[in-house]
């Protein structure tokens, strides 16, 4: 089996959400791989730099990657990193790597007839789901009311953005919001917290101070740039538990979040951190440590792959926008169901393109 076609294509879907008259855009770059007996492979990344992503993988990493075996994807990553990127830089390069790496393990489930998770490893069939819904787009009283219909529906583990104001007081504004969600869902609920990289560290500690009563499961990337010895100083002055790493584009990042003791939770996301090839192994470092490992930055319906693989695997991100946004461009999704997803058990990720729409939403 050879690859014969690289092709990686941008898309921008309006994804329609519960309350808002507008839809949310949501970007992402898909990469096609096929090959010479009629396999073909699907992988996707992220929003951020898409352009140039889909650039680099066309331009530069197709030529390197046509008439090579899709199984030795180990082979073919060095390959692209020692002749793309000898100095291990990450942004686009990681996320090119991520899109064509889930491309080659998608083939590698469909030509065995096994599904990625187990390929990967097959450690859990159901794995723990939670709903990313609190969108900065909603007002106080518009997201109260998405978590008490997602809990009337059965969902038990959510989570909010904070972070929202964008100023040196926005904290408070965000333990408000934060407390409103949480009289409203009631005590049986688990509820976490997101800040994207948003807050300097004395807001973050206020936050934390002003939420800790709230029983929040974890604070996700509380600090700008993901800072280690920071994000350690924080988790040893409060009880809420940190995660981070989810747009980590490296092996070494996420050993300087582990080493530095900087996370309770690791968020390797293969969309991003260079597809399952390199999640496996940020995985197995999270567990030479006793860390589990956990969903963040969505897409979950490829992410549910390397947590369904692992024992540690602990979470699925259905956030809102991003799961709707491959519901609306593939067939073949699978969505949670009171907290838990059960993995598919078709080839390879089990998604198939739905053709049309991504040709009306391509960019």
């Amino acid at each position: 089996m050879k690859i014969t076609r690289v092709e990686a294509t941008t898309h921008n879907v309006p994804v329609p959400v519960p309350l808002l008259d507008a839809p949310v855009m949501r970007s992402f770059v898909l990469c096609t791989l096929e090959t010479d007996d009629g396999t073909t492979g699907y992988g996707i990344t992220g929003p951020i730099q898409r352009h140039a992503v889909r650039e680099l993988i066309n331009r530069e990493l197709a030529p390197l990657v046509l008439g090579a075996d899709p199984f030795e994807t180990e082979r073919i990553g060095h390959r692209l990193a020692v002749e793309l990127n000898p100095r291990a830089q990450t942004g686009a390069f990681s996320s090119a790597m991520s899109a064509l790496d889930i491309a080659l393990w998608d083939i590698k489930g469909k030509a065995t007839g096994q599904p990625v998770w187990r390929l990967a490893g097959g450690a859990q069939s159901r794995v723990p789901a939670y709903i990313t819904f609190g969108l900065p787009e909603y007002t106080l009283e518009q997201l109260v009311q998405v978590a008490k219909d997602f809990v009337a529906a059965g969902e038990d583990k959510l989570k909010m953005v904070v972070g929202v104001a964008g100023d040196h007081q926005g904290w408070q504004e965000d333990a408000r919001r934060v407390q409103a969600v949480r009289e409203a869902i009631g005590e049986g609920v688990q509820l976490s917290v997101d800040a994207n990289y948003m807050l300097q560290f004395n807001n973050a500690l206020k936050l934390c101070k002003a939420i800790e009563p709230y029983d929040i499961a974890w604070f996700e990337e509380p600090l700008w740039g993901n800072d280690a010895p920071l994000l350690h100083d924080l988790r040893m002055r409060t009880s809420i538990p940190i995660s981070g790493g989810q747009n980590e584009g490296s092996l070494a990042r996420h050993r300087e979040l582990l080493v530095h003791g900087a996370v309770d939770i690791l968020q390797p996301n293969v969309v991003y951190c260079g597809g399952f090839t390199e999640g496996l192994k940020i995985a197995g470092m999270a567990q030479a440590f006793n860390v589990p490992i956990a969903n963040g930055g969505g897409w979950p319906q490829h992410n549910m792959h390397l947590q369904a693989a692992v024992p540690h695997g602990w979470r699925v991100e259905y956030h809102y926008v991003m799961w709707k946004a491959i519901e609306m461009t593939f067939d073949g999704t699978v969505g949670p169901e009171r907290g838990w997803v059960t993995m598919p058990e078709r080839p390879g990720l089990g998604l198939e393109p739905k053709l049309d729409a991504l040709a009306e939403w391509k960019q």
